[in-house]
C-alpha cells in the first residue's frame, strides 16, 4: 500500500463525483474536475502523488467551510441549525483514494456485528437481525435483555492520537497512515453565513465531516471498542453468539439476563471512556423481551438507565413483546401526517401538474410509508389499512374524493401506478432471495438460517416472518 497513486485510481474517483456537490475553500466545483481531459487528470494525479510522497497537503485541503442549515423551530435559536462542512473537492478525490486503500486493509477485519458504512450492507440488515432474534426468542420463551446505547457526539469526539494507534493495530501504517495524518495536521475551519466568513479556528479533535475517509475510520475505531468489550455471557441464537449490533454509532447490547447485560454495559462504557467517548445516560435506554414483566435496572456512572416498553432503533419501532403491528400503524400514521401537510401546501394546488404530484407520491410519501417493510408480517387488517392510506393520497393526486365513487383500480390505471401492496410484497420476496443468497459467515444470513435448539412452550405460536414469506411466494407463484 506504499506504492504511488495511479492515474486509474484518480480517474475512477473523479468519474464518480456527483455534479451537485458544493465547492470547498478553493471554490473548485465538481464540473471542473469531471471536464478534465487526460492531461488534466495527469496533473491531478501528480498533485496527489506530491502529497503522498511528502506527507503534506495544500492548506485548502485542510480547511473546512461550515455552513449552518436550518432544521426546524425558532430561526433565532442556534441549536435549531445543523452545520455541514464543505471540503475541497480535489482534496476529497485524494481522500477517496486513501479511503479505498484503507478499506482494502480493514474491511475483512471488521466484525459482522457492524453494518454501518460497509459495502453491501444497510440498515435493513441490522433491523432484520434484531427482529429475527426477538421473534425466535419470543417463540421459544427465551428472554433477551437489551440496552440501546447513545454515544454523545461520537463523530466529533474521536481522539486523533487514539485513532492513529487503532489504525496501526489494524495494519494501516507507512505512507498510508502518514497521508491520513497529513489531512488532520493543522486542520482548520471557518463559518460562512450569507456570503460572510468568520476567522479561521483550529479543529484538534474528531473526524472531518464530509470527508470520504471519515466513515471507514470511524467504524474501525468503533470495532476496536466493540472487540474489547467482549468476554461476557451474551445471547445465543441457533449456535451463533451475539453480544452487540452496531450501525456506525448506533449500538444495541444484548444478553440473556440483567446481570450479564450490566457486565457487558460496564465493559463497553469503560472501553468508550478509555477511547475518549462518552455514553449519554439521558438518551440510552433498556428493554426486556420476556413473556412476563421483568425489571432491568442498568447503571452507567451511578445513573440508572430508564427501562422502556418500546424503542425506535434505526427509525423502526421495536416492542418489548416483539410484535410488528404497532410499527406498521406508526408508518401509516407518519405517512398520513405528511399527506395532510402536503395537502395544505402543494398537492392541492391546481397549478401543480399531475406528474409533479406523482413525483411527490413516489419520492416522499411511499418511502415514509414503506420504510422497514422487509420485516413486516402483513395481516388482512394491515393490508386494508395500507391500501386505504395509499388510495387517500392517490385520490388527491387525481383530484377526486370518496364522493366521486371512482374505483381504486380505475384511479391507479388512470395514473399509471401499480398497487402499493404488490410493490411491498415484491420487495419482501426480493429481500428473502437476498437472505438465501448471503454467503456463510454473514450475521444476517446466519440468523435467517438459524433455528433455536430448545423446546417450544405450549400454545399457538405467532406467524413467523419466514412462514409468512413462504406463503406469499406460494400465492404469487400460483396467481
Amino acid at each position: 500500500m506504499d506504492c504511488p497513486i495511479s492515474g486509474v485510481e484518480v480517474a475512477e474517483v473523479v468519474k464518480q463525483l456527483h455534479s451537485g456537490r458544493a465547492p470547498g475553500a478553493d471554490e473548485i466545483c465538481p464540473g471542473y474536475l469531471k471536464a478534465m481531459d487526460v492531461v488534466g487528470l495527469l496533473w491531478l494525479t501528480r498533485l496527489c502523488n506530491i502529497a503522498w510522497s511528502s506527507g503534506a497537503v495544500p492548506v485548502q485541503w485542510q480547511t473546512g467551510v461550515v455552513v449552518p442549515i436550518f432544521k426546524k423551530g425558532d430561526l433565532r435559536v442556534c441549536s435549531n441549525y445543523r452545520g455541514i462542512t464543505l471540503l475541497s473537492l480535489p482534496g476529497k478525490v485524494y481522500s477517496k483514494v486513501l479511503e479505498r486503500r484503507v478499506r482494502s486493509i480493514v474491511e475483512s477485519q471488521i466484525e459482522e456485528e457492524q453494518c454501518g458504512f460497509r459495502p453491501g450492507r444497510g440498515t435493513v440488515d441490522q433491523l432484520y437481525t434484531l427482529a429475527r432474534v426477538m421473534e425466535g426468542a419470543w417463540e421459544f420463551a427465551q428472554p433477551i435483555h437489551m440496552c440501546f446505547v447513545d454515544l454523545e457526539k461520537a463523530y466529533d469526539r474521536v481522539p486523533r492520537g487514539t485513532l492513529w494507534g487503532t489504525l496501526q493495530e489494524y495494519g494501516v501504517g507507512g505512507f498510508l497512515l502518514r497521508a491520513i495524518q497529513s489531512l488532520y495536521q493543522r486542520s482548520v475551519s471557518l463559518v460562512r453565513i450569507a456570503g460572510s466568513k468568520s476567522d479561521l479556528f483550529p479543529v484538534r479533535v474528531g473526524l472531518r465531516q464530509g470527508c470520504p475517509l471519515s466513515p471507514v475510520l470511524f467504524i474501525t475505531f468503533m470495532d476496536r471498542i466493540s472487540r474489547r468489550s467482549r468476554g461476557v455471557e451474551c445471547v445465543e441464537f441457533g449456535g451463533r453468539r451475539i453480544s452487540s449490533l452496531l450501525f456506525a454509532d448506533d449500538v444495541v447490547l444484548l444478553a440473556s439476563s440483567s446481570s450479564d447485560l450490566q457486565l457487558l454495559l460496564g465493559r463497553f462504557a469503560a472501553e468508550c471512556e478509555a477511547a475518549g467517548m462518552r455514553i449519554s445516560t439521558s438518551k440510552s435506554e433498556t428493554m426486556v423481551l420476556d413473556r412476563k414483566r421483568v425489571a432491568c435496572h442498568l447503571r452507567v456512572g451511578g445513573e440508572v438507565l430508564p427501562q422502556v416498553e418500546e424503542f425506535k432503533y434505526l427509525g423502526v419501532l421495536f416492542m418489548s413483546e416483539g410484535r410488528r403491528d404497532r410499527e406498521i400503524d406508526r408508518r401509516i400514521g407518519s405517512a398520513s401526517a405528511v399527506m395532510r401537510t402536503l395537502s395544505r401546501s402543494v398537492v392541492v394546488k391546481r397549478e401543480l401538474s399531475q406528474k409533479a404530484r406523482l413525483s411527490i407520491y413516489r419520492s416522499i410519501y411511499v418511502p415514509i410509508l414503506t420504510y422497514g417493510h422487509e420485516l413486516w408480517v402483513m395481516t388482512e387488517r394491515t393490508r386494508s389499512r395500507i391500501q386505504a392510506a395509499e388510495m387517500s393520497f392517490l385520490r388527491r393526486v387525481a383530484g377526486l374524493s370518496l364522493r366521486d365513487r371512482v374505483r381504486s383500480s380505475d384511479i391507479r390505471e388512470g395514473l399509471g401506478v401499480e398497487p402499493l401492496l404488490l410493490r411491498i410484497e415484491r420487495s419482501q420476496l426480493r429481500w428473502f432471495g437476498h437472505l438465501v443468497r448471503m454467503p456463510p459467515g454473514r450475521l444476517t444470513g446466519e440468523v435467517f438460517r438459524a433455528f433455536p435448539a430448545v423446546r417450544r412452550p405450549p400454545g399457538r405460536p405467532r406467524t413467523r416472518w419466514r412462514g409468512y414469506i413462504s406463503n406469499l411466494a406460494h400465492i404469487i407463484r400460483f396467481t
